[in-house]
Formats: C-alpha cells, structure tokens, sequence
C-alpha cells in the first residue's frame, strides 16, 4: 500500500486543517477509528478539546506510552483507520516512541497505508531524523531517529530569515538530506511516491545551495 501523509506546520483555527484532511479517510466508514498520540506534550489539556473537534465523524483513542503496555498500544493502531500525531516537544515524541519501541511498529503500519495526519512535531517525525528541529531537548534524549518515512528533514514554523537559513544550513555540514521549510499555513501531501506542496508557502534547502521556493502542485523531488 502507498504512503498517504498529509502534513502541517499548523492545524488550522480549531483544527480546522487537520479535520479537513482526515475526513476523507474516515466519513465512510461504520465505526471510524482515530488513533490519537499526543506525545510531543507533556499535558493532557487538549484532550478534551480534540474528542470534541472530531465529534460526528470519528472516535478517538489515545495511545499513552507512560501508562500503556505495547499490547495496549499495538492493539489501537492495529484497529485505527487514521494516525493523527498533533504538536509539541519533536524530541519529547521522539523519546517516548523509541523508549516504547512503538516507533518500528508505527512506521509499519503507516508504509502500509494507514493514513497520517501530522503538525508541527509531528510533521517533523516523518524525516530520517529530527535534528532540524527547533525544539529544546528538555528530555536529555539520545534517539534522533524519525520515522524514516520521506528522504526529507522538516522545519516547522519557518519564517524567512538569514540567521536560521545560516543555522539550517549547517545541519548539511554533516548530513546530506534535502530540509523542507515549512511556513505556517503550508500543508504538504504525500500520496504514494509523490510528494507535492498542496498549499501555503514552503522552501526546500538542499546541501550546498541556496534554498528553492516549492510551487503548489508540483512534485517535489531529492
């Protein structure tokens, strides 16, 4: 099965992106299923708030790695018919899904076409590796790994500026992969080997160029 992301820098005034892209994947089935990983945060204050934004269209069930066996865990993303990993702490999430060993499992289960809708942190797990992130690493975590899913690093909440173009392009001092820049309002849609920019403003910065402006629709490549 093909991937089938669709990735943010931002949800949208009250969800109002995510829902967009998850409806889709979820109106037409009986009994949709959402599996909600929250794990970039440390509070559980939007909970509430999520249950009820996907009120009418699907259910939702938190995977918690603190309090849940991998069984626990295994079981709601075997049974979900969507992934939705919202925003927070890249190096939080990342910490939690590696401590877990949750992170090989997810990412099988999104290469075989379970549906992923992503923001912000989430949006950055996709890539070989975090370190674009411009998250503090207030976990003290040594697991950089993402979930590999795209050749390409993230930056969330980019804003044109020389001083972080300086400190994004020193990443390409060590590692080789392209780092798409995403502005707030961008969405970026993953359909099978096609990645394409499906709206909102983006940059892609390749190791030794300058950074390119992408182009809504067209098929962003290595």
């Amino acid at each position: 099965m093909p991937l089938n992301l669709h990735l943010f820098s931002t949800p949208g005034e009250d969800l109002r992106d995510v829902l967009e892209a998850c409806r889709p994947h979820l109106e037409h089935k009986s009994a949709p299923l959402v599996a909600y990983l929250p794990l970039a945060s440390l509070s559980t204050r939007w909970q509430g708030f999520t249950e009820s934004v996907f009120k009418g269209l699907a259910r939702i069930e938190t995977v918690n790695t603190e309090t849940m066996t991998f069984a626990e865990m295994e079981d709601i993303l075997r049974r979900a018919h969507l992934v939705y990993i919202p925003g927070g702490n890249t190096f939080l999430l990342a910490h939690r899904l590696h401590a877990s060993q949750l992170m090989p499992y997810l990412r099988k289960k999104i290469q075989a076409g379970l549906p992923l809708v992503a923001f912000s942190a989430g949006a950055i797990l996709c890539g070989p590796n975090i370190l674009t992130s411009r998250d503090m690493n207030m976990v003290e975590t040594p697991h950089f790994g993402g979930l590999n899913l795209l050749p390409f690093n993230f930056h969330a909440h980019y804003y044109d500026d020389i001083d972080k173009d300086d400190w994004l392009a020193d990443y390409h001092v060590f590692q080789p992969n392209p780092v798409i820049l995403l502005e707030d309002g961008a969405y970026l849609r993953v359909e099978g080997r096609k990645t394409s920019l499906a709206r909102g403003a983006a940059w892609i910065l390749r190791q030794g160029r300058e950074k390119e402006a992408l182009l809504a629709g067209d098929e962003i490549r290595v």
